[in-house]
């Protein structure tokens, strides 16, 4: 049996290859951008995708095209959130942001690709529910609106609370890891609930471990800037929970994950694994 680290390897691998050949002979400072913005992740959602694929017997290339849609998304996702606009960040995944290695226009052109090129693929799965759900996930009641939500706050006189900010990035973060999770079941017609369950337990957990790693992590290792909610006095998890406080919610949602997909047994032991690496991960 492979091993958790070579399951996920091998996941973002075929994303990449998936995004490599879609982007095959097209030249260009947008196009360079789009390969630059999808290197080095960890492919945790392309991961999702693939195990709850295979758990489903879903064919391989539905679920690569899938996968590869996916982080085609988050990484359009990523580029935008790095904008000047936005939080104005110089490093992502230990390498310049787009903006920085390119220009403003080029990220955001590199951005709206990344988006349409996530569509294309994930539409070669050819389910028409699993498209609407990813413009849901992606969207105004999705990550666009968590976005939102986190992008007010920064200029509010009152802070979050601890259910306001679960809202937030239950949205912000959670909704692609949950659309990532909930693929197979959906391809394959049958009951999403637990995979749902799954989902939204480690989205939030991976954010919780976020706000920890912000505070206890050091940019080379993180790949990111750290420490910047703090200066900038913004709520989170770690914030009005404390350090202690957030590992052991962080925890518990780990617990309630791997609860929810008990009745795979060990056929859901990887994923199980994916739950537990999201508060064991060092960026």
């Amino acid at each position: 049996m492979r091993s958790f680290a070579d399951t996920l390897a091998a996941a973002s691998g075929m994303a990449q290859d998936q995004i490599g050949q879609a982007l095959h002979g097209v030249d260009g400072p947008v196009a360079d951008a789009m390969r630059h913005a999808v290197k080095g992740g960890k492919g945790l959602r392309a991961f999702l995708v693939m195990e709850s694929c295979r758990l489903h017997m879903r064919p391989i290339q539905q679920a690569a095209a899938c996968a590869g849609g996916i982080e085609a998304l988050h990484a359009y996702s990523l580029i935008h959130d790095d904008l000047p606009c936005m939080d104005d960040d110089d490093l992502r995944r230990g390498q310049p942001t787009v903006h920085r290695k390119w220009d403003e226009a080029t990220a955001v052109l590199a951005g709206d690709a990344l988006q349409a090129l996530a569509f294309e693929l994930v539409a070669r799965a050819g389910s028409v529910d699993l498209l609407r759900a990813m413009t849901t996930a992606a969207g105004i009641r999705g990550m666009v609106g968590g976005q939102a939500l986190d992008i007010a706050a920064e200029t509010s006189d009152t802070a979050l609370t601890i259910d306001q900010i679960t809202q937030l990035q239950h949205g912000k973060t959670g909704a692609l890891i949950t659309w990532s999770a909930t693929v197979g079941p959906v391809l394959d017609g049958a009951d999403a609930a637990p995979f749902m369950a799954y989902g939204e337990a480690i989205g939030l957990a991976f954010q919780i471990w976020d706000d920890v790693l912000d505070v206890t992590g050091d940019a080379a290792t993180v790949g990111k800037a750290v420490r910047k909610d703090a200066a900038a006095g913004k709520a989170t998890f770690v914030s009005l929970l404390g350090l202690d406080g957030a590992k052991r919610r962080a925890q518990d949602l780990v617990t309630e994950a791997c609860d929810a997909l008990s009745s795979y047994g060990d056929d859901a032991e990887t994923l199980k694994e994916a739950a537990r690496f999201v508060i064991a991960r060092g960026h």
